[in-house]
């Protein structure tokens, strides 16, 4: 389960990068309820998604050049040189160099050996964001690939990252926790993209906990946003939806089911 009692390798931060950063503030404020506050002038524009005047992730404008606008999960790293360093000796590639980011920590942005890109955040002053499993912040996160077992490998090389068959309705969930965490801090799952006809291109999708899943679905659409896969039930796992904000961020929701005694 993600926490904020952040460990190496697990889920610290996530931002997205979008086009038009007022029209984000507005979707994702009428969805989640999100406030955005300005990280101050010399920070590019980026800011914090806030509830209740806490962080739940960042936010910024980026152009074209940057790529489309996406959601971008980072993981927590005890040296950023150093996990740089092991995700290209793992094939991979640095996509944003480790750099300072104003003495609150420092982040770089990889690429995995499939060249699907994902953040690495060494705390500083700033440990990560400051809600996780709860109402409105980040819950879950998914990789979907082409080859599960070249992507176990290669987290495993950069980040420490162990898997878990979870056995799951239809057969089996590929599970991914901290090196040495145990099943416990299970943060997200490894899926095949052959398996999910919904998702077209490999990526790590961001869930992000809600109250009700089908009222987040209605109101997204009356947002402008997309709806990329209907509300589901998932036996022993609650109620998803896979969404796109209006300007073609994906990420998903889900009202969790209680927990099994």
């Amino acid at each position: 389960m993600l926490t904020t009692r952040f460990v190496n390798g697990a889920p610290n931060w996530l931002d997205v990068g979008t086009s038009d950063i007022d029209g984000a503030i507005t979707f994702y404020g009428g969805l989640f309820g999100w406030e955005f506050r300005s990280a101050g002038p010399d920070a590019g524009g980026y800011g914090f998604f806030q509830l209740d005047g806490e962080t739940v992730a960042g936010g910024m404008q980026t152009t074209p050049e940057q790529g489309p606008p996406s959601w971008t999960v980072y993981f927590q790293s005890p040296d950023a040189e150093a996990t740089a360093k092991a995700a290209e000796r793992a094939h991979g590639k640095v996509l944003v160099p480790p750099m300072d980011v104003m003495g609150k920590g420092h982040m770089a942005v990889l690429g995995d050996k499939a060249g699907v890109p994902f953040g690495i955040w060494q705390p500083g002053l700033t440990k990560g964001v400051d809600k996780a499993n709860e109402t409105g912040a980040l819950c879950w996160v998914e990789l979907y690939t082409l080859d599960m077992a070249q992507a176990a490998w290669f987290y495993h090389e950069t980040l420490g990252l162990e898997t878990s068959a979870v056995p799951f309705p239809g057969g089996t969930y590929t599970c991914v926790n901290p090196a040495g965490a145990g099943e416990d801090a299970m943060f997200g799952g490894i899926v095949d993209l052959a398996d999910d006809p919904t998702e077209e291109s490999a990526y790590w999708l961001p869930y992000f906990e809600v109250a009700d899943t089908d009222a987040a679905v209605a109101l997204a659409r009356e947002l402008g946003g997309g709806v990329r896969a209907p509300a589901t039930d998932i036996e022993g796992v609650g109620r998803v939806a896979k969404l796109s904000d209006p300007y073609g961020a994906r990420f998903a929701v889900i009202k969790s089911a209680p927990p099994q005694s």
